[in-house]
Parts: structure tokens; C-alpha cells; sequence
């Protein structure tokens, strides 16, 4: 008996692999709305995307099925009564469009997936995955309220922005504005009946915390993203089923001011209030039998002033533990004495958040500890990077306790604030009654270094007795995106430059692509496009650039005009308002996101819109040239770093209003649109013509001062003239020789440069430019103690030092180094091409991408007798490699001749190269040097 069911028990184990190892493949990371079981989605037709995983190479879909129903019961029946699509003949694996019945607010709906191989044969169908609508109209709040602690003091609302010290002195003369103080709400409710589904809506303006039963809802940081206010705030979606309970329940909400009220005290980059802080807030719970509760926000909320004593998005933040009331956050709470909520009569246009919430990546520990020639006590961290600090101590009273976050140091090795913003500190009273931890919630600083006042490190001499810090850690918040690529090489040089590099991009991914993490935290627009294939390399970007497409049209001016940040909530002047450079990120940045993920709606959302930004630029051009703005901002020149020194600005900006207008032909094109693609092909021919009247002298054979940067956007954009391309490239190239392979380009000119360079062959020349430690460049920053990329390339102090906007050569790394780009007419990686360009010293690279399709490698390694390519193409896609070699005949594939092995077809490129085309699977090609 016992050796029976020992049997059964090992064909119990065995025959689900027999099972298994009989399907063909299977799919597998399903999302709806590019997420897995999102929440809080508004579109009426949400659009499905899956991966394949298949065992055998060159895997193709044929069809698909999805199903869609109302329950998971449904949906295990094999009823689609929501959707049932049939089996699709169609290869389409992402952005699927839903097409079923009406979808309800606030409704939750489940669905699968089977996909069938070219020989017809299904897959099984995928787990059950769901999605969830948010409140599509303002009916569906259900009366919710926007409330507050206070009522808003109407004379001290300033919507737009102000910015200086003299336009605040002038609107304001003098007096104070936002200092509101800050709220915590409570909500007590009973739930008496088994709980199927609640979920929360949640909009606390600036910043909310919210907490169920003395627990924190989410790991969120500084929700809602910020926006323009008064024409749109976000609301947070989250799912509450498994935390309610049986009795009686309480929610608690605690609001920072975030830009939704900017206090005048210590630092500002700009002043804006709104108002008071304000909480908006539906809980939809549905009870197992089919009835419903909802409990909204109104006067019946109970409010008082919270720990929180100053909240300030530049200023920093300060709590005061002693007014702590314990339990208040838990049922049966004695609130007594606290108000009634205010009823604020506040009204905007609200939509979900459906970017990622930042949240805490990663924990820094402090590695040196050092006193100032002053006496001060500095705690160094180590890393240069945004977010918070987490304080542990020990203290007997009340003693006040500031931290003062800075990026560097001064001669006498106290913190540095003069270029992020001063003062700014984080300020905890404790309660004094032993051991005590705090962080702060709604602020946060980009920073190294951490000083501290009226405090001493546990263990050193404190004659005072004042509190006795345990720990400080340092907290790096930045937008939860998914990782998606890798990179590592043989050359340290390069792999620290992509650190560098990858510190700033995740410091400045916060609800916006922000400059700096300190002292603007803006969307300057310019970095947006410029840095998005960077970026889009190392993170999935597609959910957080719908919200930058949402902030540029809800700032474009009723002329058209695109301004330089978005959301704008201040109104610079001159330049820094409007430049083509800037605001074309508009036309750009939707076509990028169709070339990396396929989607198009983008383009068909806002194609009018940027058609006005394409007729307000043209409004501005004097016969089809543009002259005007910032230019190639940051360039290195004879004077300190800003407006572009090398390169007059009718070079960058004509040539990126003729950028704009032919992609706007390809989108006109896209969107069966003939009449307005026949138009900007006519004007893009204008403008060409009368770039090169302007800019190209015929006798110096030169583009206006012949700076890397004019030559690199005339080539990259196709401005040049066919006879005249290749003086330009030489031209370019000349230039960095010429300087002992220094570079000059700066935020807008230096990422054409690499790309004209790597288009052209020359990554040679990309090489030797970026391993330079004596001139300013990624190593001169290295050099010099950087570890986050710098706002100028000489690493100056008195700019920002964790910008992210010359991080271009993460681009190159993945695309040039590593190989892997796209097929020039493919989306989505749909046609990889993997061409790595081995240069230098460097002999190998591991490089990887997460395309739409699945996990891109190119993983290579290079000596004297031969070049080793290993490969993973992603099922229902293909890709050509670029092998370095003239004859098929030196090269094998997995110890098989390349030209025997099935399914690649091969051709020879030039001299250089063979092209292997191949459907998915890993591959190992070997490619034999001549002795």
C-alpha cells in the first residue's frame, strides 16, 4: 500500500511536465493597459497585450482568443459575456483592443487569453487576470466632497506661479502666503456582511497619505502626481478586499502641500496656492450578497491639525511627535474634539492615475561619518540621489532635531545648499520617551550629505544631553517603473558611466521628468525626447509619458504654443517660456512611444493638438526659419554653461520644427490622412531649402559655425543635401579629432552627435570622445567625485549636480555598444536588428532589453581569433544579426554552419557584414577571424 501510493504520488509529480512538455507554448505576462491588473482605467476600449513563451525557434502566432466576463466564475466557465472575440486570425500580441459590451464604472472584470501556432495548434489558455474601471463622470463619486481643515483665504490663491523675488514682492508685497495648516482626517464605517470586493478612489491635494485601520494603504509616496490644478487633479485607485474587517473600521488621511500650495517660507523656486489642502475620497465596498455601501467624504468626516507642523515641496517638512494622538487612526477613537470637516465647494476635472507611483527603491546606508571645522556632525551616504532620510534616536525631552540634506560640501565641510535650493531642512521634534524612528512623507530633496542641528551621533561626546542618533538611512524614492534592459561590458569606465548616468534618470523620475531633485523639480520639456530612447532603454516609460501628453495639452497656450514645462505651474519669461527645442516634445514624444510600443493612440488623441503646435511654430518663422529660444542649451563654450554658445539658435530650432513636420507626415500617413501628409511633405521641402540657403556656405563647405552640433542635427535630421552628406560627416568628425576627441555639444546637439556618429560607422569615435578623464565628460564628472550625472559636463558646484538631460550615451551603450536597436520601419521591436560595434578595449558586452514581445539579448565577446555572439530573439518577432565577417563560410551557429542551419536566411552586407535573419529562440553564433 505504501509503495502505491508513493507511485501515485510520483505520477502526480510527473505527468503535469508530460502535459506541459506536449504544448507547443504558452502566454504568459498578461496587461491590460500595459499593466498587470491595473486599477482606476477610464478608457472604454482598454487594450490587451501578452508574451509568448515557446519551445521551439521561430514561433509565429497565427490567432488568439480573449475572453472577458463579469466574475471569475464566468470566466473559469469558459463565458466571455462581457467579450468572447473568437478565434482572430491576426499575429498581434500587444495593445489588443477590447471590443466587448460597455464597460461600467467602478466595475472589476476578468479575462484570459490562447494564442495558436502556425501549425494551428492552441496554446492553453493564460491564468485569469483582471482589470478595473475608475469613475468615469462625476455622478459616479456618488456626492463625494472635496474637504478641508480650513476654509481657503481667497486673496492669497495665485494659480499661476510666480517665480523671483521681485514678481513675488510685487503681487504680493510682503506677505506670507499658504501657511495653512496641515489636516488629518477620520472616517469610521461598520461593515456586518462578508466583504467581496472594495475598492478606494483617493484624491488628497497636494499629497495624501491614507491609512485603513492603523495601516498604510499602499506603499505610495507623494500621491496624486502633481499637475496644473485647476485643470486637473489626479485621484489614486486601490484595492481594499482583503483588508477590511468584520465590525467596525476606520479610515485615516494625512495631507502635505506638495505644488498645490506652495508656503512663502524658507526656500521656494516658485510660490502657487490653490488653496487649503484638500481630500477627496470614495470607498465602494460590494458585499458578497450583491448589495453595496459607499462611504464618501463630507461634513460628517471628523478633522484636526496633524504632526505634520510645515510641508513644503522646496522648503522641506517638520513633525512635531508630541502632537501625536495615539490611536487615531484605529476605530473607537474619542474624536470629540476634533471639527467637522469643511464642505469646500472646490471643483476640477479629475482623471485617474494611471502612472506608476513612486515609492521607496532602494536604502541607503550612511558610509563615513565626519565632524565640520565648525563642530557640526555631516553623516555621508555615499550616493548622490533623490528622496527622504529615515531617523532613528534616542532622547529624554523634546529637543527640536534638523537635518540638513545637500548634494556637496563646502571648503569647511559643511553642506552646500547654494545650488539646490536654501534653506531646506527636515525638522523632527520627538516625543522624548526613549527610542524613536520618523521619515518624512510629503517632500523630498535630491542630496549626498546630511548635517545635523541639535542632535549627536549615539556614542559620541554629548554634554548637552541632547538626542542621540542611531541611524540615518538614507530613502531613494523615484517612479516604480519595471526595469526592462541591462548593460555590462569589459571596460569599467563605461560601466560606472552608466551608473552615473542611471542615478540621475531614476532621480529625476518622479510624476513628471523633472531637471533636478531639489531645487526646481520641473518638467523642462527638452528632456522628454531628447533623453526618452535613454531612458526607455532602462525603464518601461509608456504609462507615465500618457501623463506628460496630458500636461503638455493641458498647458498649450490657445495660440498654440507648446511652453518650456509641463505642467507648467509658473510662467517663465523669454526662453525659458518658449523654445521649439522644448515644446516639440509635443510632436516627438507620441511618435517614440509609437516606434517602442506600438501604440498609436497617442497620435490619434493629440494629432490636432500638435497640428496647432506645427501651425503656431510656422506662425513664428521668417521664411520657414525659426531664431529663437535656448538653443543648444549647456553647450561648452568660452563663457560658463547656458544659452548655447557654439551654435546660432536658428540651427536647432529650424531643424527641429523640420523634424516635427516630417513626422508629422508620417503621422498624417499613419492616420490615413493624405491631404495633411501631402502638405508637410510641401512645407518639411521649404523648410530644407531654406535651411541650407541660410546656414550651409558653399565655399567653407560648412554649416553656420561648423559646431558639432549644427553638423550633428543636420545629419541626423536629414537636412543635408546627398552630395553634400558626407563633407558634413567629415566635417563632424574633424571637429571632435581636432579637439583631442573633446566634446563641446551640449542638452540638445550632443545626443544627435552620438547618432550621426553611430549612423554613420564611426562609433570609433563615440569611443574615444566618452573615455576621457582630462577633458569634461562623463569621466571628468567621475574624476571629480560625481556619482549622479551633472548638470554641467565640467561638473560645476554652483549648478545642479543630478541632472539627467546629457545622459545620451545610455543610448549608445544599449543601441551601439550593445546592438541593440530596431528595424527602421518596425514597432514595437516587432523586427529587432542586433549589430553590436565592438570598439576600443572593450572585448565583451551582456546587454538586455524587455521589448514589448519579450526579453531582447545581445550578449558578445571579441578576441583575436574569433567573435561570439549569444542572442535571444523573443517569440512572434524576428531579428537580423549583423555578424562581422565577409564569408558565411567562417561562421556556425550553435557548432552548426551557419549556412545549414534551418530557419535563418542569410545575406552579405558590404564587406563587413553578414545578416542573419532569424524568427525567435537563443542563438550562439561563432564567427572565425583571419589569422
Amino acid at each position: 500500500m505504501k509503495n502505491r501510493l508513493l507511485n501515485i504520488c510520483i505520477l502526480c509529480m510527473v505527468f503535469p511536465f508530460f502535459l506541459q512538455a506536449a504544448d507547443t507554448h504558452s502566454v504568459y505576462n498578461l496587461r491590460c493597459e500595459q499593466e498587470e491588473n491595473p486599477l482606476g482605467i477610464e478608457t472604454g476600449q482598454p487594450c490587451f497585450s501578452w508574451q509568448i513563451q515557446a519551445q521551439q525557434r521561430n514561433f509565429e502566432q497565427s490567432a488568439w482568443q480573449i475572453l472577458v466576463a463579469d466574475s471569475p466564475e464566468k470566466l473559469q466557465a469558459g463565458n466571455g459575456n462581457i467579450w468572447d472575440s473568437g478565434k482572430t486570425l491576426s499575429s498581434a500580441s500587444i495593445l489588443v483592443p477590447f471590443k466587448g459590451k460597455e464597460l461600467k464604472a467602478g466595475q472589476t472584470y476578468y479575462w484570459k487569453v490562447r494564442s495558436w501556432d502556425k501549425e494551428d495548434s492552441p496554446s492553453r489558455w493564460s491564468c485569469i487576470h483582471t482589470f478595473g474601471m475608475g469613475l468615469l463622470s462625476e455622478k459616479d463619486w456618488s456626492n463625494a466632497k472635496w474637504i478641508a481643515l480650513e476654509k481657503d483665504r481667497k486673496d492669497e490663491i495665485v494659480t499661476i506661479g510666480l517665480h523671483g523675488l521681485a514678481n513675488v514682492d510685487r503681487e504680493l508685497k510682503g506677505k506670507k502666503i499658504g501657511m495653512y495648516r496641515l489636516p488629518q482626517f477620520r472616517k469610521e464605517f461598520t461593515v456586518q456582511k462578508p466583504v467581496k470586493r472594495a475598492t478606494a478612489y483617493v484624491s488628497g491635494l497636494g499629497h495624501f497619505d491614507m491609512f485603513l485601520n492603523g495601516e498604510k494603504v499602499g506603499n505610495n509616496f507623494l500621491d496624486p502626481g502633481w499637475t496644473k490644478y485647476d485643470k486637473c487633479a489626479l485621484y489614486v485607485t486601490f484595492d481594499l478586499s482583503g483588508q477590511l474587517k468584520q465590525g467596525g473600521n476606520a479610515i485615516g488621511v494625512m495631507l502635505g502641500n506638495g505644488f498645490f500650495n506652495i508656503p512663502r517660507e524658507r526656500y521656494f523656486k516658485l510660490l502657487a496656492s490653490y488653496g487649503a489642502p484638500r481630500l477627496l475620497m470614495k470607498i465602494q465596498i460590494e458585499y458578497a450578497d450583491g448589495s453595496t455601501q459607499d462611504i464618501v467624504t463630507g461634513t460628517d468626516w471628523k478633522t484636526t491639525e496633524s504632526p505634520v507642523t510645515y510641508s513644503s515641496i522646496y522648503g522641506g517638512e517638520d513633525y512635531d511627535a508630541t502632537k501625536e494622538q495615539t490611536g487615531w487612526m484605529q476605530p473607537g477613537f474619542d474624536d470629540r474634539t476634533w471639527n467637522k470637516a469643511l464642505d469646500t465647494g472646490w471643483k476640477t476635472r479629475l482623471l485617474s492615475q494611471r502612472s506608476a507611483p513612486l515609492t521607496v527603491r532602494d536604502r541607503i546606508p550612511t558610509v563615513r561619518l565626519f565632524k565640520t571645522r565648525k563642530g557640526q556632525w555631516v553623516y555621508d551616504l555615499g550616493q548622490n540621489f533623490s528622496g527622504i532620510i529615515r531617523l532613528s534616536l534616542h532622547s529624554k525631552d523634546t529637543h527640536p532635531v534638523k537635518l540638513y540634506p545637500a548634494e556637496l560640501l563646502n571648503p569647511d565641510s559643511t553642506v552646500n545648499q547654494s545650488a539646490s535650493g536654501a534653506p531646506f531642512w527636515f525638522g523632527y521634534t520627538p516625543k522624548g520617551k526613549g527610542i524613536e524612528s520618523w521619515q518624512p512623507q510629503f517632500t523630498y530633496y535630491g542630496f549626498r550629505y546630511v548635517q545635523v542641528e541639535g542632535a549627536v551621533p549615539a556614542g559620541q561626546s554629548n554634554p548637552d544631553g541632547l538626542p542621540e542618533i542611531t541611524e540615518i538611512t538614507g530613502l531613494h524614492t523615484c517612479y516604480s517603473a519595471e526595469d526592462v534592459g541591462s548593460f555590462h561590458c569589459s571596460k569599467p569606465l563605461f560601466n560606472q558611466t552608466y551608473e552615473l548616468i542611471d542615478w540621475a534618470i531614476r532621480s529625476n523620475m518622479a510624476s513628471v521628468l523633472t531637471d533636478c531633485p531639489h531645487r526646481e523639480k520641473l518638467g523642462w520639456l527638452e528632456e522628454a525626447h531628447l533623453m526618452q530612447y535613454s531612458v526607455q532603454y532602462r525603464y518601461n516609460l509608456a504609462r507615465l509619458y500618457e501623463k506628460t501628453f496630458n500636461d503638455m495639452r493641458s498647458t498649450q497656450a490657445a495660440n498654440g504654443m507648446i511652453p518650456t514645462i509641463a505642467p507648467e505651474l509658473v510662467e517663465f519669461e523669454g526662453g525659458f517660456k518658449d523654445t521649439p527645442e522644448w515644446g516639440s516634445t509635443f510632436v516627438i514624444s507620441p511618435w517614440y512611444i509609437y516606434q517602442w510600443y506600438g501604440d498609436t493612440r497617442p497620435i490619434e488623441t493629440y494629432y490636432p493638438d500638435m497640428q496647432r503646435y506645427i501651425d503656431y511654430l510656422s506662425s513664428k518663422a521668417d521664411n520657414h526659419i525659426i531664431a529663437y529660444g535656448l538653443g543648444d542649451w549647456f553647450d561648452i563654450g568660452p563663457e560658463s554653461p547656458g544659452e548655447s554658445q557654439l551654435t546660432s539658435n536658428g540651427v536647432t530650432a529650424t531643424a527641429i520644427y523640420y523634424y516635427d513636420v516630417t513626422l508629422m507626415e508620417k503621422m498624417a500617413n499613419l492616420l490615413g490622412k493624405p491631404d495633411d501628409a501631402r502638405k508637410y511633405q510641401e512645407l518639411a521641402a521649404r523648410i530644407k531649402q531654406a535651411f541650407n540657403r541660410t546656414f550651409w556656405n558653399p565655399s567653407t563647405r560648412t554649416y553656420d559655425r561648423n559646431s558639432q552640433a549644427a553638423n550633428a542635427v543636420a545629419l541626423y535630421m536629414g537636412l543635408t543635401t546627398p552630395e553634400n552628406r558626407q563633407q558634413v560627416f567629415d566635417n563632424l568628425i574633424a571637429d571632435i579629432r581636432g579637439r583631442n576627441n573633446a566634446l563641446t555639444a551640449g542638452d540638445v546637439g550632443y545626443r544627435y552627435v552620438l547618432r550621426a556618429l553611430e549612423a554613420g560607422g564611426a562609433s570609433d569615435v563615440i569611443y574615444d570622445m566618452n573615455c576621457k578623464y582630462d577633458t569634461p565628460g562623463y569621466g571628468w564628472q567621475l574624476a571629480h567625485g560625481a556619482t549622479a550625472l551633472t548638470e554641467s559636463w565640467q561638473a560645476y558646484g554652483f549648478v545642479s549636480n543630478n541632472h539627467f538631460m546629457l545622459g545620451h550615451l545610455m543610448e549608445w551603450l544599449f543601441s551601439g555598444l550593445g546592438g541593440i536597436r530596431q528595424k527602421e520601419d518596425s514597432f514595437g521591436f516587432k523586427h529587432i536588428v542586433i549589430k553590436p560595434e565592438p570598439v576600443g578595449d572593450v572585448r565583451d558586452a551582456q546587454v538586455s532589453y524587455e521589448s514589448p514581445y519579450g526579453q531582447i539579448v545581445s550578449d558578445w565577446k571579441d578576441n583575436d581569433k574569433e567573435f561570439i555572439i549569444r542572442v535571444e530573439v523573443p517569440a512572434n518577432s524576428k531579428a537580423s544579426v549583423y555578424l562581422p565577417s565577409a564569408d558565411t563560410k567562417q561562421i556556425t551557429e550553435s557548432g552548426v554552419r551557419l549556412e545549414d542551419v534551418p530557419g535563418i536566411s542569410c545575406k552579405q552586407e558590404g564587406n563587413r557584414y553578414v545578416v542573419a535573419t532569424t524568427g525567435s529562440g537563443t542563438y550562439t553564433f561563432k564567427v572565425k577571424k583571419n589569422k
